[in-house]
């Protein structure tokens, strides 16, 4: 039977609705949880820096924290408008931040991004009403508002007395200071603090375990109130796993490269908190370091009765992490190719 000219019509419109709902969903991955601790909770894990391959290091944890333990994973990148290609260098654009609305843990591992206030309210609102945050490598400074936003206090060293040193200071316990590290020829080796050795989300974890190439960074000693340390960053001579430590000042004292604390925002609920300075894509090499992030996912939600005494962190498909560096980015890859 031949259609009538307001079927095909219909016909037409459906398939681009379609269409665009397919097109709209490739912005980002989602992974589902399986079975597991974690079913029923939804992590939103985003990716967004130039240099230590975040787009890699996340779509990983995704798949980890989903396949093996239960969490529904959405993963979000920083991405080129026109092409949908995931775009490291843009500052300006990570779609999908929406799902932060149903998020029960943010994952963060961005670098001066400068969102526009329509993407920036998810994450505040977010963060201020008391969703507990993980924040990884260049989270510390994560944000750099410019121009007429009123979310420019979140920028990395804000000065204003309201909220002092921004986003990573006062969410994470510390903004951008330093390479404390040789950086790209010093490696950290991660030693788990005296008097944390108990800590859950160092379960099953020993000092010597945690490592990557990325380089130590430096903080204020001590770090604000509050803040609890459970690994420091020991500098190594060189890029391998097996290095010795750097002789001399700069692993006494060792720097503090994960740690605890809480943060109460504008809703006055206490969330928790982890931040570590390690967690660039080559850094999920070590199976320590891959352990201490579920471990602090698990403690971030308040579930450390439910860590195994050691988690399982298989690394889920094939996972060849890019070498550090600006510019390095894998290019011409979208959301979708990171799909299980």
């Amino acid at each position: 039977m031949r259609m009538t000219k307001s079927l095909q019509a219909i016909v037409i419109l459906t398939a681009v609705l379609f269409t665009s709902l397919a097109s709209a969903d490739d912005r980002w991955v989602v992974y589902e949880g399986k079975e597991g601790p974690g079913k029923g909770k939804h992590i939103v894990l985003i990716a967004g820096d130039e240099e230590y391959r975040s787009e890699e290091a996340m779509p990983q944890l995704g798949k980890i924290l989903a396949v093996h333990h239960g969490f529904k994973c959405t993963v979000l990148f920083s991405q080129n408008p026109k092409t949908g290609e995931i775009d490291p260098n843009n500052q300006r654009n990570i779609p999908g931040l929406e799902a932060l609305k149903t998020a029960d843990l943010m994952m963060v591992n961005l670098r001066f991004r400068n969102l526009p206030d329509e993407q920036m309210k998810h994450i505040v609102d977010y963060v201020e009403g008391g969703g507990p945050v993980i924040g990884m490598r260049t989270a510390t400074h994560a944000f750099s508002i410019r121009g007429e936003s009123k979310y420019k206090k979140y920028s990395n060293g804000y000065g204003g007395a309201d909220y002092r040193g921004g986003f990573g200071r006062q969410v994470l316990g510390e903004k951008w200071i330093s390479h404390h590290g040789g950086h790209g020829r010093q490696s950290t080796r991660g030693i788990v603090a005296d008097g944390a050795e108990k800590h859950p989300i160092m379960r099953g974890i020993k000092s010597g375990d945690i490592w990557g190439t990325t380089d130590v960074y430096g903080v204020r000693l001590p770090l604000p109130k509050g803040c609890q340390t459970l690994v420091l960053g020991q500098v190594l001579v060189g890029m391998k796993f097996d290095d010795k430590p750097l002789e001399g000042k700069k692993n006494d004292p060792m720097m503090p490269v994960g740690w605890v604390k809480s943060y109460t925002g504008a809703s006055a609920k206490s969330a928790r908190i982890f931040t570590t300075t390690m967690g660039a894509s080559q850094d999920l090499v070590a199976e320590g370091s891959r352990r201490m992030l579920v471990n602090a996912a698990y403690w971030c939600l308040s579930m450390e009765a439910k860590i195994a005494a050691k988690s399982k962190v298989d690394i889920v498909g094939e996972y060849k992490p890019t070498p550090f560096g600006g510019g390095r980015f894998k290019k011409g890859v979208k959301p979708a190719d990171h799909k299980l």
